[in-house]
């Protein structure tokens, strides 16, 4: 790896970077926000099974996301520490993403089972391929506001993905023979899995590694793991993160159903070829982008920390907001929906800048640089919270009696519109209450990326 870890770096390398989570999202998004609904409607799986396999597979994420973070972060290669699992992983992460929707003809027993083995498989090969990817951040720059800009292109990448699904996925699936059929799902996902693996290999392509992080000691694992506990910053990040990702993992969960039963959507096309789903789907990530470009001014009038709190706060209010209006009234849910995504738009790339610095900040504290393994125990936190978010879905859907494919009693119809609204709202609150406990200020980390810079410069890296 080069010095030149102040170099400005070049929109196409920004744009290459940011295409990697658009790559992920093709599979990762279709997962956290159609998964659940797939497995009951589709597969005829029961909820309550269903929820229990998000949890069950949250015990093999506890051992895996560590040993992969610190397996990255021992990587020595021509390629840098993290570039290369993008290539590696690339091609299998298309796969398994496509054998997740395959939904064989199997017995009860036999899709239960199936259903295991591919979501523990492609859980395992998402950690494998973004956690490299997430801690390649830290070592493209080593400039704070570059990797703010970094985490930007990230996100605009994300989000695009998102678009490109709420276009185009119920029109395949439509298509391709239905949305309650697994052909029309197996089809769909066979062109996101190949779209995903292409633009993995394009990342990999366009990117470098520049940062040199101290040599990691073999034998210096459990050490490692220490660390990453005595870096308060880091602890309180990973509490915001399960919190807010069993807020997505939770509200993703239940999107589909609430607009299917409670708001009543239709197959009707209001808009070209869109229906009020694909409307729906579409335009949420679209105000997601449009407020993430207030990033940038945010943090320069409020800093990191406190944009991240007052959007978290105003998120919950507008979220919470949906269980008083009238849910088949198309117009108002769709424009307190563009308002929610719009406030929350800025959020993630927030949260992703914050994780480099506490990096930083546990090199500069400690002497030690876990990156990869810094993002695996993000990366696990947030796994843990989408299966708490997924266990909820399906837990509560059965406590409320829900019956896929029927008309819902008042009593599911109620629950599920409590998940979609006052109980994730409670959550977002919580998460931003915890966030009052992070303490690094943006002066700090400037002074930090200062002084790391010289200690390397001095050891000769």
């Amino acid at each position: 790896m080069s010095s030149q870890s102040s170099s400005k770096l070049s929109v196409k390398e920004k744009v290459g970077y940011g295409l990697g989570d658009t790559a992920s999202n093709f599979v990762f998004h279709i997962v956290n926000a159609f998964l659940i609904t797939y497995y009951t409607d589709v597969m005829g799986l029961d909820p309550v099974a269903v929820g229990t396999l998000y949890a069950v597979a949250r015990i093999w994420d506890a051992i895996s996301d560590p040993l992969m973070g610190g397996l990255a972060d021992r990587t020595q290669t021509r390629f840098g520490k993290y570039r290369p699992y993008l290539l590696w992983i690339a091609i299998p992460y298309g796969l398994i993403g496509f054998l997740a929707f395959l939904g064989p003809d199997f017995s009860y027993t036999g899709r239960l089972m199936y259903a295991y083995i591919t979501y523990i498989a492609l859980m395992t090969v998402y950690t494998a391929i973004n956690v490299p990817y997430s801690a390649m951040m830290g070592t493209i720059t080593a400039v704070p506001a570059e990797r703010t800009s970094l985490s930007n292109f990230r996100f605009a990448g994300a989000f695009s993905a998102q678009i490109i699904i709420g276009l185009a996925l119920f029109p395949m699936l439509l298509e391709f023979g239905g949305k309650n059929t697994p052909e029309a799902w197996r089809n769909a996902m066979a062109v996101f899995s190949v779209l995903a693996t292409i633009l993995f290999l394009y990342t990999f392509a366009t990117t470098r590694e520049r940062v040199t992080p101290p040599k990691v000691r073999k034998g210096d694992f459990k050490k490692d793991i220490a660390f990453l506990g005595q870096n308060k910053p880091l602890v309180v990040m990973l509490v915001v993160a399960f919190i807010t990702l069993t807020f997505s993992g939770l509200r993703w969960g239940i999107t589909y159903p609430y607009l299917k039963y409670v708001a009543k959507f239709s197959d009707e096309k209001l808009f070209w070829y869109l229906d009020r789903f694909s409307i729906f789907y579409t335009t949420a990530p679209m105000a997601l982008v449009l407020g993430l470009l207030m990033t940038k001014p945010l943090i320069k009038l409020f800093g990191k920390r406190n944009a991240l709190i007052g959007l978290t706060m105003a998120n919950a209010l507008t979220v919470i907001a949906f269980y008083f209006l009238p849910a088949q009234n198309f117009a108002q849910i769709f424009w307190l929906n563009l308002l929610s995504a719009f406030v929350a738009g800025p959020m993630p790339a927030l949260v992703w800048s914050i994780y480099t610095d506490v990096v930083d900040y546990g090199e500069w504290k400690f002497g030690r640089r876990t990156t990869a393994l810094t993002f695996a125990a993000a990366m696990f936190v947030q796994k843990a919270g989408l299966a708490l978010g997924g266990w909820m879905v399906g837990i509560l859907l059965g406590y409320f009696g829900y019956i896929a494919n029927v008309d819902q009693s008042e009593r599911s119809l109620n629950g599920i519109l409590l998940m979609f609204s006052v109980i994730p709202g409670v959550l977002t609150i919580f998460s931003g209450v915890v966030l009052f406990w992070y303490k690094l200020k943006d002066d700090e980390v400037e002074k930090i990326a200062v002084e790391l810079e010289e200690r390397r410069k001095s050891a000769g890296e």
